[in-house]
């Protein structure tokens, strides 16, 4: 493995679960695969679970770590060509990315879409020039369009908790108060169907993903339906993708609530945090028993430290 961005970038999905799972009973196994090299992590947008658990994935290997918040503390990045710099970017991302190289081994980048232009943020620019430029592995910490250490993550989660060989696994909309991407919900959708499981998707008209991403789940826009016999909601968010950016609907009745969970095979309820209490899911459930939310999230270092564990492995 090179650089990790999607689902497409593992060789092997099994194997690589199988990694995760397997350092997450031996954290320290490998910890001086990484000694004199560095993880360069690029923030453009800010962080709670990405920057925690890939800042101390790398340290169980060994490795050295430099935080840079781009958006606070580094200058105005410009990712066009050819464009003359009289506005308010101050440096260009073909210096900036190579400066970034000669400084790490490895360079995780997190940046968020302006939800205006759907191509531009679809067309995956920014990350296909920081890997160009950098010279080095980029580890996607969160992209425009997908959010893959996180997917990785949701799939461990369910590896290790499910009761059948095949469950049923809902990615369900929820409410919000604002206009959020479709990042996590497509890399979810795109992992869940490199992954074996039986994969619905259920939202209000509207907010179809987008094609390349959804993939072979069964859309199904009646929630209580989708509910049926499942085995894992994934709750989250996200705009419309047709109408780009736009909210289309803030219905409060697509909330997941302990009365919904009655339609379910005791369903566990995941995502991926920070969550909006009483608007995308109600506290009986984030408090209770079927929430798995905690042990996704410290599943969020594991998936990190195996793709970190396998670039390190590959390129040096």
């Amino acid at each position: 493995m090179r650089n990790f961005t999607t689902v497409t970038d593992v060789v092997d999905l099994n194997a690589l679960i199988k990694e995760a799972l397997d350092l997450k009973k031996n954290p320290y196994a490998h910890k001086t695969l990484g000694v004199n090299k560095t993880l360069g992590l690029i923030f453009l947008n800010p962080s709670l679970r990405t920057r925690l658990s890939t800042q101390k994935a790398a340290l169980n290997l060994g490795m050295n770590v430099m935080v840079m918040n781009m958006d606070k503390e580094g200058w105005a990045l410009e990712t066009e060509d050819g464009i003359v710099m009289n506005q308010n970017t101050v440096e260009h991302i073909k210096e900036a990315a190579a400066v970034m190289g000669q400084y790490c081994d490895i360079v995780g980048v997190r940046s968020f879409p302006k939800l205006i232009d759907r191509d531009d943020d679809y067309s995956g620019d920014f990350f296909k020039k920081f890997i160009k430029y950098s010279g080095v592995p980029i580890v996607s910490l969160e992209s425009s369009k997908l959010h893959p250490l996180q997917s990785f993550a949701d799939v461990l989660t369910i590896e290790e908790t499910k009761k059948v060989a095949r469950p049923k696994v809902v990615l369900t909309w929820a409410p919000h108060i604002k206009s959020l991407p479709q990042a996590v919900p497509n890399s979810f959708a795109e992992w869940m169907n490199a992954y074996d499981v039986d994969f619905v998707i259920t939202h209000p008209k509207g907010y179809d993903l987008a094609k390349e991403f959804s993939g072979k789940a069964k859309i199904e826009y009646n929630q209580t339906k989708a509910l049926e016999g499942a085995d894992y909601i994934y709750v989250k968010n996200w705009s419309s993708y047709e109408d780009y950016g736009k909210v289309l609907s803030m219905d409060s009745n697509w909330m997941m609530t302990n009365e919904k969970l009655k339609n379910t095979n005791n369903g566990k309820v995941m995502h991926c945090l920070p969550v909006r209490r009483g608007i995308e899911l109600a506290d009986e459930i984030l408090d209770g028993p079927n929430s798995l939310v905690v042990q996704e999230a410290g599943n969020r270092l594991w998936s990190a430290q195996a793709v970190l564990k396998k670039i390190l492995e590959s390129n040096f």
